[in-house]
Formats: C-alpha cells, structure tokens, sequence
C-alpha cells in the first residue's frame, strides 16, 4: 500500500468533503480517503497495481476540484 497526501484546492463543506471521498473510494484499489477540509488536503491510501496517482488525481479534478 501507498500513502499520498494531495493538496486539492476548491473545498469549501461538507458536501465538498463527501464528493472527494465517495468518488475516490469508489476506485478500484483504494483502501482509504480522509479529506482535511481546514488544509485542504486529500490522504489517501492505495494499492499502485491497481490504481495509479494520475488516476485518483483525474478522479477528484472530474469532482470540479483543483489537484496541485
């Protein structure tokens, strides 16, 4: 498993919060997501033999949210 932590900026509630997290754990591979609403950061941990970075990044751009 893989940690990474993506400064995603654009969130702004708790239905921001639920966008990010439901679509990105919904990803084939991905263990765990914990959206920092404060810091505007997204942790997740992921399997990178079954989903790639550029995926889950792709994933919460298409939730209309700045990845950087």
């Amino acid at each position: 498993m893989e940690n990474v932590t993506l400064k995603v900026s654009g969130m702004s509630c708790g239905n921001c919060v639920k966008a990010v997290e439901g679509s990105v754990g919904k990803l084939n591979g991905v263990d765990k997501v914990a959206v920092d609403l404060d810091n505007g950061q997204v942790q997740v941990q992921f399997d990178s033999s079954a989903v790639t970075l550029g995926q889950i990044k792709e994933t919460i751009d298409d939730q209309g949210y700045d990845v950087e």
